[in-house]
């Protein structure tokens, strides 16, 4: 498994970070944003962070545009979390997608927001080959999320 990781700057951390969550827990979603809550794989405690929560084919995913950062391992260990729009709360299961399956999820978050985060997958863009994108996809982790009802 890949260990790429690309930290946030300080600007992301203390302005952009907190900007975004800061409306979605007001019920605001900024371009599909939620906030993610997963339990650490540690501590138990609830660990949160701004997300996209992408939707293709009536299905929702997470991407880590970031590689494989504190959240995907939280995730990975605990099997899902809650994602989190205002007051709403949705309840999930995640499974990790692998292989080929996540070319066509990594193309259509990047269609949505490469301006956000294009930067981060190493000049590949959303109308990049098959083969592109089959080569960063180790660096991406990509998880299915199915809300519990």
């Amino acid at each position: 498994m890949s260990t790429h990781v690309q930290k946030p700057g300080w600007f992301t951390v203390n302005v952009m970070n907190r900007a975004v969550a800061w409306f979605t827990r007001r019920g605001l979603s900024v371009w599909g944003s939620r906030v993610l809550a997963v339990r650490g794989r540690k501590s138990g405690e609830w660990r949160t962070t701004p997300v996209n929560l992408l939707t293709v084919d009536g299905q929702q995913y997470l991407v880590a545009p970031r590689g494989h950062v504190q959240w995907t391992h939280n995730m990975r260990a605990a099997g899902g979390g809650e994602l989190r729009l205002g007051k709403k709360v949705d309840a999930f299961t995640a499974t990790e997608v692998t292989g080929d399956d996540k070319v066509p999820l990594l193309r259509a978050y990047l269609k949505r927001w490469k301006a956000e985060v294009g930067v981060f997958f190493g000049g590949v863009g959303p109308d990049s080959s098959d083969d592109e994108l089959r080569r960063i996809a180790p660096d991406h982790p990509v998880f299915h999320v199915t809300v519990r009802s």
